[in-house]
């Protein structure tokens, strides 16, 4: 099974973020309509992770990292198919 953990901008309001409204590095909006993007927010479908924070940079390697961990597969399972582990 793949999982998903999109990536979503989200205002001050806790409003969602529109992908249209683009931003500087630091989240000040570039759109008129924009107040700025105050934090990004991953999800993953797996049910049991989420990354809430206002640095976009470190929740995208957030959720990179926990992607990866499910490619793995669980560490249960992984300890025990390893042919090293008698």
């Amino acid at each position: 099974m793949s999982f998903r953990a999109p990536l979503t901008n989200h205002h001050a309001d806790d409003t969602l973020c529109p992908a249209d409204h683009k931003h500087t590095v630091s989240g000040k909006p570039l759109h008129p309509d924009c107040p700025g993007r105050a934090y990004t927010q991953a999800v993953c479908s797996c049910g049991d992770w989420e990354k809430k924070d206002d640095g976009k940079g470190y929740v995208n390697e957030c959720r990179r990292r926990h992607l990866a961990d499910h490619a793995q597969g669980p560490k249960v399972l992984r300890d025990l198919l390893r042919l090293d582990a008698f």
